[in-house]
């Protein structure tokens, strides 16, 4: 009986003393309101049965007793082995779960899969390991909180990546790079003594999607981490991650051997420094047994690597994967590389690094890409990396964070971008073979995959800042699971689960969504205008950026405007960065009718005339003004939901709206500016012209902009 009462408190303050933050996430086990349905479900569901000893399906048992007892208003028990109508889970070595299965689905479920199915008398979940429980777990409370009927219950789902992991780009002392959602979660001087509950709620929120790694510190690397208490801090955060199926990964700056270790060198070859990284890592599985590996940036920005010592991308990754591969981690290596002589093109310096080296990393070796060539821009093309490295696994960098696409402030769905770069025909093995088939490894054989998430998590109270930026985390954990999914239905789920389920707020919102990718485009660099931000921060409009000594940290060095024309010349006639593609996706980028990656691979004469009819000058004008105005269109769909949400998630979003239309303006009055001034060219007619003038946005500076990188 006080074990009733304890549970009873605990889901009252769960579920009624809380205040519409957005702290809750997704996760909103609120008691189903329609008397019909939770009548029905409450009749189907009247008990649990899922044993299991380890931490991971403790976790399962526990979220599903919550989340059940919460969606329906009562105390769903546990019941040990009888099968009266309820939740009846396992593994499928569990006798009781296997007479419900035939050989082919048991044969059907992988690693952290699970079978989801009601039977009509039961709601079987079935598993080959703990976290497949979890996951079917969290996907039929999912299920619940969205109404849908027990009919509609079957499913046998596995994971698409098997490394589904975030980076947080979270420095030691709690500044947090390109975040915009306050500092970083991860309290390092209180650790390992003080574990903050957020913690857990963090990994339960990862879990419940999906995710199950997370790197914690960011690739601009500290070697400090690597230190013994630094790991004994490390290890504390690990032990709650567990329980939630969640592996902790480190980012291993090169240098670590001499910065920690005294060593001369950190040259790879040296038999003092793979000593000196097999005993670190030996003192970390010591510490934390399931311990997932390395993240590693070298020779990019600054970073040390092995390059220094005349040696290559492999010979590093291979010595730290060789140090970790008797315990079973991985090193995922990044590609975000250029060299420090100036390029004749950044956007093809990765792939002239690394192709050379195919075949040769460890098995224990991911090759970590960004979705585009150059810095999560707000449009690019796919990296040609894709399908271009058929003997080593390549795993997907995604950004969450907004760095260039309105940071904290913007409503901007990514699922969109991310739907676009996913279903691209890199054309490596004839027509259909699209990015997610390389991913998933069904083009090449890959057997290590993954897809990484740069993560927009911070101290705010509803964790990333903007509310809609949860969209985007729960996106790409989505699609980390299955590439394959559409945005739309993302959108449509994340809002139903955040929101609600009433149509009138349902739908306003999936559409907002939907279309913001494009409107932000269309504000920001349309026409395939990239890396135009201001210098730094990247906070804003900077195309007039020209004087910074290195070149390629220029805008000007991207989108080369003069009174002739705009854009870069990736064509045979200019750096031959098309070349880098397939003949058929060379072919498609390089159409001058596809205005989406116009200027990316085309110098364009200001009054060529386009596809549309108009010259490029009219064109350019034109789009910056419509996405101006479709961002205010954006606050005005806001406000018709006044009436059906919560004061104060609604106001928030309000005051982000607000934010988002006058930097939308801003994005539109300065690009036009400057362009005009090259181009010497009037505004089409009809179109207002800039507020203030051009010496008025050049002047506009932001020093404290939230997650300016450091200088080094």
């Amino acid at each position: 009986m006080k074990r009733l009462v304890l549970l009873w408190f605990l889901l009252f303050c769960t579920f009624f003393l809380h205040a519409e933050d957005g702290y809750r996430l997704w996760l909103r086990w609120d008691r189903i309101e329609n008397k019909t349905l939770l009548r029905s479900y409450s009749g189907q569901i009247t008990f649990i049965r899922l044993p299991g000893e380890t931490p991971v399906a403790g976790t399962a048992r526990q979220e599903l007793q919550t989340g059940l007892s919460g969606l329906l208003g009562k105390v769903v028990g546990l019941e040990p082995g009888k099968t009266r109508k309820g939740v009846v889970g396992g593994l499928i070595s569990d006798p009781v779960v296997a007479a419900y299965l035939s050989a082919e689905e048991r044969d059907r479920i992988g690693e952290e899969g699970y079978l989801l199915r009601f039977d009509g008398m039961r709601i079987l979940l079935a598993a080959k390991d703990d976290r497949g429980l979890l996951y079917g777990a969290f996907h039929l409370l999912r299920h619940l909180q969205q109404q849908l009927p027990l009919e509609q219950l079957d499913f046998l789902e596995n994971p698409k990546m098997k490394i589904r992991v975030l980076n947080h780009w979270d420095n030691l002392d709690r500044t947090s790079e390109r975040g915009y959602a306050g500092f970083s979660i991860w309290n390092w001087h209180e650790l390992p003594e003080y574990i903050d509950p957020r913690y857990r709620d963090y990994a339960r929120a990862n879990a419940s999607v999906g995710i199950n790694g997370s790197v914690v510190t960011n690739v601009n690397a500290n070697a400090l981490v690597f230190r013994r208490d630094y790991l004994e801090k490390v290890a504390a955060l690990a032990a709650v991650f567990r329980p939630y199926g969640i592996k902790i990964y480190l980012t291993a700056r090169f240098s670590a051997p001499m910065d920690q270790g005294g060593l001369p060198s950190a040259d790879p070859q040296s038999p003092k420094v793979q000593k000196w990284w097999g005993d670190k890592v030996k003192e970390i599985y010591e510490l934390i047994p399931d311990f997932g590996g390395f993240l590693v940036k070298a020779n990019s920005e600054g970073q040390p690597g092995p390059q220094q010592y005349g040696r290559t991308h492999v010979d590093g990754a291979n010595m730290l994967a060789d140090a970790l591969k008797p315990y079973g981690g991985i090193v995922m290596w990044r590609a975000f590389v250029y060299s420090d002589k100036e390029p004749e093109d950044r956007a093809k310096q990765a792939y002239n690094e690394f192709v050379p080296l195919d075949g040769q990393f460890r098995e224990n070796v991911l090759i970590q890409v960004k979705n585009g060539p150059v810095d999560f821009q707000p449009r690019e093309p796919i990296h040609p990396l894709f399908g271009a490295m058929p003997k080593t696994p390549v795993m997907m960098e995604f950004q969450i964070t907004k760095e260039y696409l309105g940071q904290g402030t913007h409503l901007v769905g990514l699922a969109s971008m991310w739907e676009e770069v996913l279903n691209t025909d890199t054309y490596a093995r004839g027509k259909g073979s699209t990015v997610s088939k390389v991913l998933d490894g069904s083009l090449f054989g890959y057997q290590l995959t993954g897809m990484a998430g740069v993560a927009n998590i911070g101290t705010a109270r509803n964790w990333t800042g903007h509310i809609f930026g949860q969209a985007d985390w729960y996106a790409f954990a989505r699609l980390a699971w299955n590439p394959y999914l559409e945005s739309k239905a993302i959108f449509l789920e994340w809002t139903r689960l955040t929101f609600g389920l009433n149509p009138q707020v349902v739908g306003p919102i999936t559409e907002m969504l939907a279309s913001s990718y494009e409107t932000c485009v269309r504000y920001m660099t349309p026409l395939g205008l990239h890396h135009i931000m201001a210098e730094g921060s990247h906070y804003g409009p900077g195309p007039w950026i020209d004087q910074i000594p290195r070149a390629e940290w220029n805008s000007a060095y991207y989108h080369k405007a003069d009174e002739q024309g705009l854009g870069f010349d990736r064509t045979e006639t200019g750096s031959k960065a098309l070349a880098q593609y397939r003949p058929q996706l060379a072919e498609w980028y390089g159409d001058k009718t596809n205005l989406r990656f116009l200027l990316w691979f085309h110098h364009v004469e200001w009054k060529e005339e386009l596809s549309t009819g108009r010259t490029l000058w009219a064109e350019l004008c034109l789009q910056y003004d419509q996405g101006a105005r479709e961002a205010s269109a954006l606050k005005v769909k806001w406000t018709t939901l006044q009436p059906f949400i919560d004061t104060e998630r609604y106001e928030q979003v309000s005051m982000h709206l607000a934010i988002q239309e006058k930097e939308a303006r801003w994005w539109r009055d300065a690009c036009i500016s400057y362009f005009q001034s090259v181009s010497k060219m009037d505004l089409p007619e009809g179109l207002a012209p800039p507020k203030y003038s051009l010496l008025y946005y050049k002047m506009l500076i932001f020093p404290y902009a939230p997650g300016t990188r450091p200088k080094w």
